[in-house]
């Protein structure tokens, strides 16, 4: 695969995709090339049916993450391979439309209080005060923190774009306390590598994802917590404290507004604004009791 390997990343890179898509793709291909045990340019679509079919069934994927492998596939056949590609064949799934779980902020309170470490704790912090996903914060630096102007300059996002969110003073003074913290100043990151955090490469994205798992199980939160459930929590807060859908949808940085509108289903403001039917009913008495 190693041939094979090169010429997809020269092509990815080529194309100018995003760091996190080249990850994604070249794990994609990788991984269906373990599953038969073979070099995945001798593999076609009977297996790409089956690959797929066993992500949904036996592995129980997401069909968003179904789908991505699904487009690394595509990637890898029609342009490192050249070769053709059907849809008819190997369909993308239908989309989940599922509601994430919503923290309310005395949950998200909890939360950051019981991260293991300040470290940790800074960075679930950092992810709810600025609604950043993984990644992103991930790649956040020192010189993206702009006191003057009180923004958080947030570089190459999803589909390479820039954008910048708010700096609240309370993040401020944690992320000064935060410097002053480690060991060895670092001239660069934000969030330093390695377990002393002295490295000269941020940390990797399974280092957020644990610290929001650990401070969930510490914190006795029976909803599933991930990074990105804090990026759901930053909007759904916004909103349910006012700030319209275009704001939020440009702290975002949502390309289509549709996206940003589904944090209607989510905001107690929103919900609670009309009353239930049930509650307009001329009913009379109590309810019959069974016996």
């Amino acid at each position: 695969m190693t041939h094979l390997r090169k010429l997809m990343l020269e092509e990815l890179q080529r194309l100018n995709y995003s760091e996190e898509t080249i990850r994604s793709y070249i794990h994609a291909v990788e991984d269906f090339s373990r599953r038969f045990n073979c070099s995945p340019d001798r593999l076609g679509p009977r297996h790409i049916r089956e690959y797929q079919a066993e992500l949904f069934h036996i592995r129980k994927l997401s069909s968003g993450t179904v789908a991505i492998r699904l487009a690394a596939l595509r990637f890898f056949y029609t342009k490192t391979l050249k070769k053709g590609w059907s849809i008819d064949e190997t369909p993308y799934p239908k989309k989940d439309h599922r509601l994430p779980a919503i923290l309310s902020q005395e949950e998200v309170a909890q939360l950051i209080d019981a991260a293991s470490t300040l470290f940790r704790r800074t960075l679930l912090m950092t992810l709810y005060a600025t609604g950043a996903r993984n990644a992103e914060l991930t790649r956040l630096k020192f010189s993206d923190v702009d006191s003057k102007r009180m923004v958080i300059h947030i570089r190459g996002g999803k589909g390479r774009k820039d954008r910048d969110v708010m700096l609240s003073p309370k993040l401020l003074e944690e992320l000064r306390e935060h410097w002053h913290r480690l060991r060895r100043k670092p001239r660069v990151w934000l969030f330093p590598g390695n377990h002393d955090h002295c490295a000269d490469h941020p940390i990797d994205t399974k280092t957020v994802w644990h610290a929001c798992q650990q401070a969930a199980q510490r914190a006795g939160l029976q909803k599933s917590v991930h990074p990105h459930t804090l990026r759901h929590c930053f909007a759904t807060h916004l909103l349910e404290d006012g700030a319209d859908l275009r704001t939020i949808q440009i702290l975002l940085g949502h390309n289509d507004p549709k996206e940003t509108a589904h944090y209607l289903h989510l905001s107690q403001r929103h919900l609670h604004a009309a009353s239930s039917p049930l509650d307009s009913l001329p009913l009379e008495g109590p309810s019959p009791q069974e016996h």
